[in-house]
């Protein structure tokens, strides 16, 4: 196994179709998901010479935070599809190489039982709840727990209609549930029907559609844990959010699941950096596969970047080690992106080391439709 990708082939061998497809699929046509990952592929690597990188520091600092290297695992539902360890697994390799880790409100262990498997830096991702009890209590136990930040997804007013799930009926199987939510959160989830999702059933059910700006000084109200909003794209959503005093924002399409045909995640970074000017910290999700590509999410402003997909992939094949080892890989190819760039520190890292490759021949050998 030498790349995420010798873990996906590994990964999608091993796991029931109608799981797989919820993992891998997105929504409507899937161009968005292709789109995210083609984004990387339209930029080269401008490299320096003779460069001292004979050691290259890969540290930073998240919210004020120290991690060991600018890449953590995005947020990603019931990671007890893959594994019976689930979340737990994944937090225990996240802390073995010093990455950070957003747990899912859907996670299928317990905010606190991840909280005890882990030695990393961990933030709670959160839905808000129509009922607004549920979403206040995760806010309380997250702040109990010791997670170090608040991940509010802000472009799942309501859930996209995802094709591969419809076609294949698809529900929770009985091991896995939402640990984190109560029993009334809980029904329904684990019996699928030809044409229908029971997930985006939930979501219709009890995600708040009436969320608003006007609310987020409600969640602030609730705790002094740093804000972050996860799924903007624009300039305008970012200077809003910037001047409420957000902390962080992350942009992403939801791995391609909401929005069919929005503006892939590395094409909207540069504006969301732009206008921001500094105010809040902006991160990066979707697509993500090789050192070189954080290398170059990095170099177009992200202050980090958070995986998902491959995460999964290697949780399938192998456990916590397989995670660790993903997580590892990715690590070791932006250090060798970096010392054959000419790049020894991450402040040296900017857009001068892109060069834009705008051939659409080329782009349609790597994205065919």
């Amino acid at each position: 196994m030498l790349s995420p990708q010798d873990y996906e082939a590994a990964a999608r061998a091993r796991l029931d179709r109608p799981v797989w497809d919820y993992i891998a699929g997105g929504s409507g046509d899937e161009v968005t998901l292709r789109e995210d990952r083609a984004a990387y592929h339209r930029y080269r690597l401008r490299p320096r010479a003779l460069v001292d990188v004979s050691h290259c520091e890969l540290s930073t600092t998240l919210l004020g935070g120290p991690v060991d290297f600018p890449v953590g695992i995005a947020p990603m539902a019931y990671h007890g599809l893959v594994h019976a360890d689930g979340e737990t697994a994944t937090v225990r390799a996240a802390g073995a190489v010093g990455a950070l880790t957003i747990t899912s409100t859907f996670a299928s262990r317990t905010l606190e039982e991840t909280a005890r498997a882990g030695t990393g830096p961990l933030w709670l991702q959160l839905y808000v709840m129509r009922r607004r009890e549920v979403t206040e209590s995760l806010v309380r136990r997250a702040e109990a727990a010791g997670y170090r930040a608040l991940v509010i997804t802000v472009d799942t007013p309501r859930m996209a209609r995802r094709h591969r799930d419809l076609r294949n009926g698809f529900g929770l199987p009985l091991h896995v549930r939402p640990a984190n939510l109560d029993d009334c959160h809980r029904a329904g989830l684990h019996w699928g029907r030809s044409g229908g999702s029971t997930l985006a059933e939930h979501a219709a059910q009890h995600h708040d559609a009436a969320f608003t700006w006007d609310d987020l000084a409600w969640v602030r109200s609730l705790t002094s844990l740093p804000l972050v909003l996860k799924g903007v794209l624009t300039a305008g959503d970012a200077r809003r959010a910037a001047g409420l005093g957000i902390e962080g924002l992350i942009v992403s399409t939801h791995g391609g699941r909401q929005l069919d045909g929005a503006i892939p995640a590395l094409d909207a970074l540069p504006e969301v950096v732009a206008a921001v000017q500094g105010q809040c910290e902006v991160l990066v999700d979707g697509g993500i596969r090789r050192g070189s590509d954080v290398l170059k999410a990095l170099a177009l402003g992200a202050r980090a970047v958070f995986v998902g997909r491959p995460i999964l992939w290697g949780l399938a094949v192998d456990g916590a080690e397989g995670v660790e080892r993903v997580l590892a890989t990715i690590r070791a190819e932006l250090e060798e992106a970096m010392a054959l760039t000419g790049r020894s520190r991450l402040d040296t890292v900017n857009r001068d080391l892109l060069h834009p490759c705008a051939d659409p021949a080329y782009h349609r050998t790597l994205n065919p439709l």
